[in-house]
Order: C-alpha cells, then structure tokens, then sequence
C-alpha cells in the first residue's frame, strides 16, 4: 500500500491513521519520494527540508499511537506558497529582488495548518510579485505543468497547482488576487477555491486578495477550509467568526432541482474562449440542469474598458512597489514585469483615480449580474495554458491580463468561486497530449460552503476522469 499513499485523498490519509494501516511517517516517505522523481521536470517547490518534514511525521505519528491527534489534519501533509509567511523563513515573493529576511512569525494560514497538525511538506513556486499567470520567477526554477511539460501551470500559486497534479501530498494553500488560484487549478486539473474575501485571514491583507485550498477533489477542500477559516486578529478585512459545518450533502431544503445557475460563455473582454473549452462548460451546465437546476444564459459584464482600469491600477501599484527598491534590486526584476510597471510613469492623477474606479465599477457590476442567481458557472480561462516559458498566455507585457476576464471579478465582487476540472483538450504543444479545463462555479459572498456543495455535486455528475499524470521514465 506504501507506493501508492501519495495519491490518498486527506480523509482517506485520516481514516488510515485512525484505523493504523499505515502512519503519517510512511505518508512522509512516499511523498517525498514522489517530489523527488518530479520535481527535476517541474520545479514546483521552495524550502524542502525532508528531515525536518519526517520529524514532524514521527512527531503525529506518536500523537496517533497515544490515540491522541493534536487537530484535524494531524499527520497529512500541505504545502504552502511562497508568500505565505513560516517563522524564521524568507519570504522572497517570487523574486531576486526581495530581501531573504526571517519571517518572525507564521502568517494566519501557515499558523492553522501548524496549530491542525499538519506536516508542512515546503514550500511552492511563484512568479515574481505573483503578477504573472506562469511559474516564471528570477528566484524560483521555471516551474511546468505536469500534463505537458512544454506548458505553464499557471500562476501565480504555479508550484502549487503543479505540485497538487504531480502527488505532493493532498492539501495545498495558495493565493488569488485576480485568478491565481483558479487559473492554475484548472489547467492542473484540480480543485482551487477562491474563499469570500475575509473567510480565510491573511497578512498582509489587500484588496481583492485571498488564500484558499489547492486540493485533488472538493472534499478535501471543505476539509482545508476548516482548519483555515478560523479568526486571526492580524487581517483586518476578516469575516466575523462563524460557525459552519463544512460537511458537502445538499441539505433538503436546498437541493439542486430549482437552483437558478448563470451560464457565462464570453467574458466580454480579454482573449476569445477557445471552442473545445465552451464545449466543456455547455456539457457541465448540461449535467445541472439533468438534475433540476434552473440554467439560464448570461450576458457579458465585464468590459475593456473594466479590465484595462484594472490593469493600469496594478501597473502603478507595482511601479510604486520597484521603484522603492535600490538600483541593484530593480534590476534584478523580471524584465516583463518592469516594463509592464514601467508603462504606469506617463499617468496623470485623473487616470489613477479613474483606474482606481474601476475595482469598484467591477464589484458594482459582478454584484448586478449575480442578483436573482444562486451561482454563476463559466470558464476559469479562456485558453489553454500557455508555453511555459511565456510571461501570460498573450507573451506581451501590455497584454498580460486578457485571460482573467472571467477570474476577477469575484475577486473585486468578494464572492466565491472554484475551479473543478470539466472536461479535456488536446495540447497545443505536444500530440498526444491532454489537457485539462476548468468549470468555474461562484456564489454570492459569503456562501463559501453553497460553492462547495454544488463542485461536490458536479464531481458526482461528471464521470470518470482521467488518471493524473506520471513523471518521465526517462
């Protein structure tokens, strides 16, 4: 049973510790074991310490014997992206540009999984800044896509989405701020939710940023946000505590017959949805209204004009942010995300305020075409992950955000959305090759466990999948 643990769901890696089939030090073993055949071909983690991960293997497996687990995710390893803070760990944020300092302390969701008594395997790869949507980073290797190495995971939590794929474990923590975690989750192949702004507390908080579970199934997921959306005084954006039974059955008041889902097949802005994609999304939203939903077909919200506005804010966030840096460190930046930063030095006052506006704009019109639905389906990306050595799916620094027409909205809008694998496509860089694609589900703020409870329900409807994908023999 050993050589294939890497592959058991968390609770399955719980039931097993429960009943002693095997212990989290045999969990650790294969696990590590499998990083070390991948991880030459996809670069997807940071600060893997393996003595350190099996002294806290051994340290729940003795908790397990004294029938005494410290939490709910004792023993069951999770990774963790490079910029969520671990105490006495650089946190170089993708980047050559940054300072290797110690964190003095873990950050909210490093600190949960710690206090659960998870085995924190290491870290995961990020492109600089995490303004990218690739594993491309000065700091990092180039990270790949375990379903074509040719490919980008995604970004930017790339390590993660990859390492999720590849077997590193079942749980895995990210960060979205425009599709971050989405994206990566649905050309990977997995789970990725987007929590209600608030619901999992971070440090730093910023608008629109959130961490979330990076996990092979939704269950799994649930079970992540249990131990994350836990109250921590250090993010001021964070939801009041709340008690909720993140268990996934459709209570009997809420089944899926007569659940109003929105169906959006065009963004309105951005990169154009490839057709093997819209087919993909047209079958899942099929599969719903098999079952009772009520799906009804949506226009687009979002605009140009939307998404520019909020690229041309993240542009001047990111020139203030090199420019504070000395000569030596700005240099040391990835080339395309200076001179996409660079590109914000000719703006007046009039077009900072007005690309400000549109976050707000953007949050004002997600909320208008939510209203009368309980969920909004679409795709999470337009396309199919880009070559891996490409910035963004366009390759053009002034064009970087065109893919994120259907991630960011919920992103400014503050509500939740997942990605839950749809369906598959034939590479576009290597015959034979299939690739995943990502259905995206979302709901009002706050219903984080609604959004749960319809991904639980589509992974029912949707048939077998494909096996994940294997490390090169060679």
């Amino acid at each position: 049973m050993t050589a294939c643990l890497h592959e058991l769901s968390a609770h399955a890696l719980l039931a097993g510790y429960r009943t002693r089939q095997f212990s989290p030090v045999d969990v650790a073993h294969c696990v590590l074991a499998r990083i070390e055949r991948w991880e030459p071909h996809i670069a997807a983690t940071w600060l893997l310490r393996p003595e350190a991960v099996l002294a806290q293997a051994r340290a729940a497996e003795a908790r397990w014997r004294r029938g005494e687990p410290c939490g709910a995710l004792d023993g069951v390893p999770v990774t963790l992206k490079d910029n969520i803070a671990t105490a006495g760990d650089p946190v170089p944020l993708g980047t050559r540009a940054v300072p290797l300092l110690p964190a003095a302390a873990d950050a909210p969701p490093a600190a949960r999984v710690r206090e659960a008594g998870a085995v924190i395997l290491c870290k995961t790869t990020m492109p600089d800044y995490g303004m990218l949507s690739s594993g491309l980073s000065t700091f990092h290797r180039l990270s790949r896509n375990p379903w074509d190495l040719a490919l980008t995971p995604g970004g930017s939590s790339a390590g993660a989405g990859a390492g999720a794929a590849a077997g590193y474990g079942p749980l895995h923590v990210g960060t979205d701020i425009g599709g971050s975690i989405r994206l990566p989750a649905a050309w990977c192949g997995i789970v990725g939710l987007k929590p209600s702004l608030g619901r999992v507390p971070i440090d730093p908080p910023y608008m629109g940023r959130a961490a979330g579970p990076m996990t092979r199934n939704v269950q799994d997921a649930a079970l992540l946000m249990q131990v994350l959306a836990q109250p921590d005084a250090r993010d001021g954006m964070s939801l009041p505590p709340q008690p909720i039974d993140w268990s996934l059955a459709w209570r009997q008041d809420k089944p899926l017959r007569g659940l109003r889902i929105g169906l959006l097949l065009e963004a309105g802005c951005g990169l154009p949805v490839e057709p093997a994609i819209r087919v993909a999304v047209e079958h899942a939203a099929q599969l719903l209204a098999g079952q009772g939903a009520i799906v009804t077909p949506l226009a687009p919200f979002m605009t140009p004009e939307l998404l520019a506005g909020l690229d041309h804010f993240w542009r001047m966030r990111s020139m203030l942010d090199i420019d504070a840096l000395s000569p030596e460190a700005r240099a040391s930046v990835l080339p395309v995300i200076r001179d996409w930063a660079e590109s914000a030095r000719g703006m007046s006052g009039p077009d900072v305020f007005r690309a400000y506006a549109a976050t707000h704009a953007t949050r004002v019109a997600t909320t208008q075409a939510m209203q009368g639905l309980d969920y909004l389906i679409s795709p999470v990306s337009p396309n199919a992950p880009a070559p891996a050595e490409w910035p963004s799916p366009t390759n053009d620094p002034l064009r970087g955000l065109e893919h994120i027409g259907f991630t960011v909205p919920f992103n400014m809008g503050e509500q939740p959305a997942i990605s839950v694998n749809c369906g598959t496509m034939d590479s576009p860089a290597t015959p034979g090759a299939v690739l995943p694609i990502g259905l995206q589900i979302a709901g009002q703020r706050f219903d984080d466990l609604g959004v749960l409870r319809l991904a639980h329900a589509f992974e029912q409807l949707r048939g077998p999948q494909p096996a994940w994908p294997e490390p090169p023999t060679a």
